[in-house]
């Protein structure tokens, strides 16, 4: 039951027989990965209690401030969940969040009828489940340490470069076909370098819950993923690496991993 942090804070200190529960700075890491709510958390709106000192998962109704200066309530789960795929500094607030996008006022016999799926694109090739390609759709490097990083990769293992997509089973959004930042088409794996971003906006909330079934599609294909996770990002797979920078000690942790998952004489072959 959600309860407003003076009454969790009690119940925390009768159950846990001490004046304070949670030390400062107990949950630092776990809040790490989003910037944007460390800077609109007040202790002084909070009975004193500092973020660090609050369960990213406790059911805890916590008051907070935008940059434009919007108080309003919502629990630690709630806020963590807000950004969505939106990257507007004002996403964590749902009165700027609001403003920006007006209630739609529809006919009333408009409301009735379902909103036709969008058509799946059509420039995907006619391939095979598992079959990376070159497509016309996917983006470029989104950053210079993601094309570092594919500069280097490429200089290590002697694997087909230039690739950038896979084709799938289901509709991921409106295509057949997901894009992985690498792709290393003989070891049958993809390489995701994930960050938070300028501001922290990146790769969390509901944008995570889209690289999760970005995962899925791969691994359903027969592919396997390799997310380096960096800013503190939590894991999301079993052979995610957790790196603060790109360097080479880090490209011989990913090579490590590469051989983990498809064996050390397959990758070995590969490097140059």
């Amino acid at each position: 039951m959600v309860e407003r942090v003076e009454a969790w804070w009690a119940r925390r200190q009768f159950s846990r027989g001490a004046d304070v529960p949670y030390a400062v700075g107990t949950y630092r890491e776990a809040w790490a990965p989003y910037p944007m709510l460390i800077r609109q958390y007040h202790p002084d709106l909070n009975a004193g209690i500092m973020l660090t000192q609050v369960p990213p998962a406790a059911d805890v109704l916590l008051l907070w401030q935008c940059d434009m200066g919007h108080t309003f309530a919502a629990t630690p789960t709630e806020q963590r969940s807000r950004p969505g795929r939106e990257r507007r500094r004002s996403a964590w607030c749902p009165e700027c969040a609001q403003r920006a996008k007006p209630p739609r006022v529809r006919a009333a016999a408009a409301s009735r009828t379902r909103p036709k799926a969008k058509p799946l694109c059509a420039k995907t090739p006619a391939l095979a489940v598992g079959e990376p390609f070159v497509s016309e759709c996917a983006p470029r490097p989104a950053s210079a340490v993601e094309a570092r990083l594919h500069q280097d990769l490429f200089a290590r293992l002697g694997v087909t470069s230039g690739l950038n997509a896979v084709r799938v089973a289901r509709p991921f959004f409106d295509h057949v076909e997901v894009w992985p930042d690498i792709l290393l088409p003989e070891l049958r794996i993809a390489i995701e370098y994930d960050s938070t971003g300028r501001h922290g906006l990146e790769h969390v909330g509901a944008r995570e819950t889209a690289d999760l079934r970005k995962d899925r599609a791969l691994r359903s294909a027969h592919w396997e993923v390799v997310r380096i996770r960096t800013g503190r990002l939590e894991k999301l797979g079993p052979h995610d690496l957790q790196l603060s920078s790109l360097s080479r000690k880090s490209l011989d942790r990913l090579i490590d991993v590469l051989r983990d998952i498809r064996g050390p004489l397959l990758v070995d072959a590969y490097l140059t």
